[in-house]
């Protein structure tokens, strides 16, 4: 997928981050989806500040669709690759299988 670009997101390895962090603009997006505030979230990721917070918000919010489709396929991706272990590491995927489900009910 093509993003817009933006000084407030990188865009590599396939991974959509906070410009120069490693946080990922799923860790914001979820944050927001909450309510919490940008405050509290560029608390919550100290390498992350206010400014770039809002301006996470604001690409959210503007390619809102694309995004949400993006994070989709991330979950498509994520069962593709990690179901298997369901039958080799079934404690692993289990855990793996929890993260996921957390991550992705912050997301909706």
């Amino acid at each position: 997928m093509a993003f817009p670009v933006s000084p407030y997101i990188d865009q590599e390895d396939g991974a959509i981050r906070i410009a120069g962090t490693r946080v990922g603009l799923s860790s914001i997006v979820a944050g927001f989806r909450e309510g919490e505030s940008p405050d509290k979230i560029a608390r919550e990721f100290p390498t992350v500040t206010v400014a770039q917070v809002y301006g996470a918000i604001a690409y959210y919010l503007e390619n809102r669709k694309l995004v949400d489709d993006f994070f989709a396929e991330v979950d498509r991706e994520f069962e593709r690759r990690v179901r298997p272990l369901g039958e080799t590491n079934p404690e692993l995927f289990a855990r793996l299988e929890a993260a996921r489900q957390q991550l992705s009910s912050k997301r909706t």
